[in-house]
C-alpha cells in the first residue's frame, strides 16, 4: 500500500492518492507508505508505436532476455505502456513480468513479397491479405500492422503495396475481428487507399497532403509521425542514392516538410500520438525526445505531454489518474507542462502498483 502527494495531470489540482491492491483509490488507507510528497504526478508514459523483439539495425532477437532488456529501458524512461507495431519475436512470456511495461501487440507486419525487410514481416499476395488479417488479429492484442508503402524496385520510388479492393476487405476483416488496424507509410501514394478504406491510424504519415488531413480528421483517423526516426530519412536517401535516385529525392522531399505536415495534422484536429519507432533504427528510451520533436513541429507543450501520456492511454483504453486505474504512474519533480525536458529526469516510476524505478 502505497501514498503519493503531488500535483495531478492533466487535472493541475495538488492531492493525495493511494495505491491498493495494484490500484488508485483516492480513499485514505491507513497505514499505507508514504513514497512521495510535492511532484508532479504523471499517468504512465506511452511509446505508441515500438518494437520490443527487433534489434538494432533490424535484425530480430531470439534471446527473451534481450527483449526483456528493451521493455526495461523503455520502463526507465517513464514508459509504462507500449503499442508494439510488429515484431517477429512472440513476447508474450513478458506480460508474467511485474516489472515491465504493459505490452499491447499488432501481431507480424503484414507485407508483400519483397516488399519490406526481409525476416520482419509475414509475406503475402492481395488474394491472402484478408486470411492473414485475421491470423494477425487473433494473435496480437486489438491491432494489426499493414505495410502501406515500401520501395518498388521497378519504379525506383516508394510504391504502394495492395490494391484498393484487398485493403477495403482486410481492415473490415479486422474490424470484424475486434482489432484496430494501422500501416507503415512514408509517402502519398498508399494513402489515399489507406484512408478510404477506413484504417485507424498512419504511422509516420510523412506524405499526408492537406486533402487527406481533412479526410482523416473527419474520419477520426489517427497519426503517430514517430519524428525521431524521421530524423533518419536523409541517411536513407543517401543511402540509396547511387541505384534509386527518384526515391532518395522522395526521402528527402518527406523530411523537409515532415514538420509542417505534423503541424497541419493536429491544427486540423487528427489525433497525433507519440511514438518513437525504437528497435531496428532507434534506440528504446527516447519517448521524451519524441514529445519534445512534436512540439517543436508546432503541438503545444500540453498536447505533446497529452499525446504520450493521458490522451495515448485513452487512445489504446487505459485510464488514467482516477479512482480504480491500474496504477502506472510517473512522478517528476517540476511540471513538465512548463519543461518538457523534466521528462528526461522521472524521479519515481510506479507499475502495476509498485515502486519499480
Amino acid at each position: 500500500m502505497l501514498h503519493l502527494s503531488g500535483v495531478l495531470l492533466p487535472e493541475g489540482e495538488q492531492r493525495d492518492l493511494w495505491v491498493r491492491d495494484g490500484r488508485i483509490t483516492f480513499e485514505r488507507v491507513p497505514g499505507a507508505e508514504t513514497v512521495s510528497r510535492g511532484g508532479f504526478v504523471l499517468p504512465g508514459l506511452v511509446d505508441a508505436h515500438c518494437h520490443v523483439g527487433i534489434a538494432r539495425g533490424g535484425g530480430h532477437l531470439t534471446d527473451l532476455a534481450d527483449a526483456r532488456a528493451q521493455a526495461v529501458t523503455e520502463r526507465d524512461a517513464g514508459v509504462l505502456l507500449l503499442r508494439d507495431c510488429g515484431s517477429p519475436v512472440d513476447t508474450r512470456a513478458l506480460d508474467d513480468d511485474e516489472d515491465l511495461p504493459r505490452i499491447l501487440r499488432a501481431g507480424r507486419h503484414v507485407a508483400r513479397p519483397r516488399r519490406y525487410l526481409p525476416g520482419l514481416g509475414v509475406e503475402v499476395e492481395p488474394a491472402d491479405l484478408v486470411a492473414e488479417v485475421r491470423t494477425q488479429a487473433r494473435a496480437g492484442d486489438g491491432w494489426v500492422k499493414l505495410v502501406g508503402d515500401w520501395i518498388d524496385r521497378g519504379a525506383g520510388d516508394l510504391g504502394p503495396l495492395w490494391p484498393a479492393e484487398a485493403l477495403v476487405a482486410a481492415i473490415a476483416a479486422a474490424h470484424e475481428e475486434g482489432a484496430r488496424v494501422t500501416a507503415h507509410a512514408f509517402g502519398t501514394d498508399a494513402l489515399p487507399d489507406l484512408i478510404a478504406a477506413g484504417i485507424d491510424c498512419i504511422e509516420h504519415g510523412t506524405g499526408l497532403t492537406e486533402d487527406l488531413v481533412a479526410e482523416m480528421a473527419a474520419r477520426g483517423t489517427a497519426v503517430v509521425p514517430t519524428l525521431v526516426n524521421v530524423e533518419n530519412f536523409p541517411g536513407f536517401a543517401e543511402a540509396g542514392q547511387a541505384k534509386f535516385p527518384a526515391y532518395a529525392s522522395t526521402m528527402r522531399r518527406l523530411y523537409a516538410s515532415s514538420g509542417a505536415v505534423v503541424r497541419a495534422a493536429y491544427e486540423a484536429g487528427v489525433p497525433v500520438f507519440a511514438g518513437t519507432d525504437a528497435g531496428g533504427g532507434i534506440d528504446h528510451g527516447v519517448i521524451a525526445d519524441e514529445i519534445r520533436a512534436l512540439q517543436t513541429a508546432g503541438l503545444p507543450a500540453e498536447a505533446a505531454l497529452a499525446a504520450g501520456s493521458w490522451a495515448a492511454r485513452e487512445w489504446l483504453g487505459l485510464p488514467g489518474l482516477v479512482e480504480g486505474a491500474p496504477a502506472d504512474l510517473v512522478v517528476y519533480d517540476a511540471d513538465p507542462r512548463a519543461d518538457l525536458d523534466v521528462l528526461q529526469r522521472p524521479q519515481l516510476t510506479v507499475l502495476r502498483g509498485r515502486v519499480v524505478a
